[in-house]
């Protein structure tokens, strides 16, 4: 007689399945730039320029120079992110004993530190996206948030009173072919007094990060090492060939853009309220509702000291 096995399924070891969770490009825009901790809602950038004044003879008894004090004011946005996980759901699908074990409830769960350095993970990718690109009073893609002040995109932009733009080939997307003369009419729009800063940056977006790569490599300038290649705090950063001071760094937040937007990096600010905000959060199980919860709360805004330092080619 045959066998009769119409009346079962295809075996399917499902509890062999390994648990792949995304693979997320962090960034952490505050690993580059300046942090000013403390601000409830917005503090001011205290900036202080003395400019000598020399004067011929002798002698001389007339007080002659200036003092400015001026102020830029940093502005944070509160941003919160809650969810509520019932797990129990779980225990009717095949991910049940995988991630409720017998006799243990969601306090106990074993996907608990996967499922939570994932979460911090995206939350630092969505403060960088915040971070560049949030524009004053419209709502935030993705989200409720309307945030109170610019983010570097739209603030390092010509909108900005002192903001320099390239000319020739620098106010141009950014090719491989000819990517290193387009950073080098950015770095002739550069004032003078910041040229030789030691966190001289390229800020950039990943796409246009890779083209500039594989710009210099091909034109093997100054015997270029691809090597030199770094990955630092969720970014890639490489040295500008024969600027020793100069580094370009690929963010996250520009990664659909062609902007590429030069200047120190220790003038521009990240204001926060907590400078572990950008990676602590709550999760705790609410016997009530019978679930685990989370919660991630910050306030984040930027701001940068002389907008006359930087140099954006102001592209989408």
């Amino acid at each position: 007689m045959a066998i009769n096995v119409s009346a079962l399924n295809d075996f399917n070891n499902e509890l062999a399945g390994k648990i792949v969770l995304d693979t997320v490009y962090k960034g952490n825009t505050t690993e580059y730039v300046s942090v000013q901790e403390g601000i409830k809602y917005q503090e001011p950038l205290n900036l202080i320029s003395v400019d000598p004044y020399f004067q011929g003879g002798d002698a001389v008894s007339t007080a002659s120079g200036s003092a400015d004090f001026t102020q830029r004011n940093i502005t944070v946005t509160k941003r919160t992110a809650y969810d509520s996980w019932n797990l129990q759901l779980l225990t009717e699908k095949y991910l049940g004993i995988s991630a409720l074990p017998e006799g243990s409830y969601e306090d106990t769960i074993n996907l608990l530190n996967e499922m939570t350095g994932e979460l911090v993970a995206k939350a630092q990718q969505a403060n960088d996206d915040f971070l560049w690109n949030a524009v004053s009073g419209s709502q935030y893609a993705g989200s409720t948030v309307t945030p109170n002040a610019d983010g570097f995109k739209a603030l390092i932009s010509g909108s900005t009173a002192g903001i320099v733009n390239p000319s020739g080939t620098g106010a141009t997307a950014i090719t491989g072919s000819t990517a290193y003369t387009q950073l080098g009419d950015f770095l002739a729009a550069c004032d003078v007094n910041v040229l030789d800063a030691e966190d001289l940056t390229f800020f950039c977006g990943t796409s246009v990060f890779q083209r500039i790569v594989q710009g210099l490599t091909t034109q093997n300038l100054f015997h270029f090492d691809p090597t030199t290649v770094e990955r630092r705090g969720g970014f890639y950063e490489v040295p500008l060939p024969g600027y020793p001071n100069v580094k370009i760094v690929g963010v996250y937040g520009l990664r659909s853009s062609e902007r590429v937007i030069l200047g120190p990096a220790s003038d521009m600010f990240v204001g926060t309220d907590l400078v572990s905000d950008t990676t602590n959060f709550q999760l705790w199980y609410d016997i009530n509702a019978d679930a685990l919860k989370y919660r991630l709360r910050n306030k984040l805004g930027v701001q940068i000291g002389h907008p006359e330092y930087f140099v954006s080619n102001d592209l989408a």
